[in-house]
C-alpha cells in the first residue's frame, strides 16, 4: 500500500513539475522576450524568434498578441499535448492566463507584441455600468 501512494506520488509530481516551475516569459526567456513598458494596468512586451527557435515553458497573465509577421507556431503545454497555430500579420488574438512552451516552426522569423493584463475584469465591468 505505501509503495503504491508512493508510485503515484511521484507521477503526479511529474506532471505538476512543469506547471509549478513556469516563470515569468522575460525573466527566464529574456533572449525572446522584452519589456517595452510596464505599468499598473498592463505590461508590453515585444516578442522575436528567429526561424525554429523554441522557448522553454513559462506562463502569462490573460494577453492580446498582435502579430507582425506570419507565422506558423507550435504550443506545448504542461502535460505534452501539442497546438498549431498560422497567424497573418495584424492578427490579434485573446489568450487567457496559462502556461506553455512556444516553438516557432516556420522558416522566417516571428514578432508579436504582447500585452499583458493585469487590471480585474470585474471591476472594468462594474465601472462600465
Amino acid at each position: 500500500m505505501r509503495v503504491r501512494l508512493a508510485l503515484h506520488a511521484v507521477v503526479l509530481g511529474l506532471f505538476l513539475v512543469p506547471v509549478l516551475s513556469a516563470q515569468d516569459a522575460v525573466k527566464v526567456d529574456s533572449e525572446h522576450y522584452t519589456v517595452i513598458t510596464d505599468n499598473a494596468e498592463v505590461r508590453v512586451l515585444r516578442v522575436h524568434y528567429g526561424a525554429h527557435e523554441k522557448s522553454i515553458m513559462h506562463s502569462h497573465p490573460d494577453s492580446v498578441a498582435i502579430f507582425l509577421t506570419d507565422a506558423s507556431i507550435e504550443f506545448t503545454v504542461p502535460g505534452g499535448k501539442k497546438e498549431s497555430r498560422t497567424v497573418k500579420a495584424g492578427d490579434a488574438q485573446f489568450a487567457p492566463a496559462g502556461t506553455h512552451l512556444p516553438e516557432n516552426t516556420g522558416d522566417k522569423g516571428m514578432d508579436l507584441i504582447l500585452v499583458e493584463l493585469k487590471g480585474k475584469s470585474a471591476m472594468a465591468k462594474s465601472d462600465m455600468k
